[in-house]
């Protein structure tokens, strides 16, 4: 069964602060600052839905802020990100971060 994301144009830029949050520009100037744990609880790879079925919160804990290692883009689609606990498997789709909150303030 094929997965339907909305569409959605590839950002402008992109920056990562690697303690701290993602900021994407997108092509109608509006930006959006994504905080590192957001992304992180909310990683959207298989086994991090698993934990958060079971009532687990992925990451490194709410004792640690979680730090990125870096980022590749994936395609025009959306971005990895690779985190200091070693995981990198989940893909943040354009389409989905354009529709979270978070618009830089």
């Amino acid at each position: 069964m094929p997965l339907d994301l909305p569409d959605a144009e590839s950002p402008t830029e992109v920056e990562l602060d690697r303690a701290a949050a993602l900021t994407v520009s997108w092509a109608d100037g509006v930006r959006h600052r994504y905080e590192l744990a957001d992304l992180r609880r909310n990683c959207p790879c298989a086994e991090c839905r698993g934990l958060r079925e079971q009532g687990r919160e992925p990451g490194p804990g709410p004792d640690r802020s979680p730090r990125a290692v870096g980022a590749e883009l994936v395609g025009g689609w959306g971005i990895s990100i690779r985190w200091e606990d070693g995981h990198s498997t989940g893909i943040y789709a354009w389409s989905i971060m354009r529709m979270w909150d978070g618009p830089e303030g």
